[in-house]
């Protein structure tokens, strides 16, 4: 499973790369969607990474761990 979230942290810094360093002529709110959905990706992998957090996610959506 740590596979998968070193992809989404690795997706969250290409998109804050992305966002920051875009042309000009692109939307200044496309720069800002890119730069925030980077920081959602970064954040819910170093979210996952922490021990428990799987706990956590299971109390909130009411599964249960064998």
């Amino acid at each position: 499973m740590g596979v998968w979230y070193f992809l989404i942290l690795f997706v969250g810094l290409f998109l804050i790369v992305k966002g920051l360093f875009m042309k000009k002529q692109s939307l200044f709110i496309k720069k800002i969607g890119f730069v925030f959905v980077g920081l959602l990706c970064i954040s819910f992998s170093i979210f996952m990474f922490t021990p428990g957090s799987a706990e956590i996610i299971s109390d909130w959506l009411n599964l249960t761990i064998d």
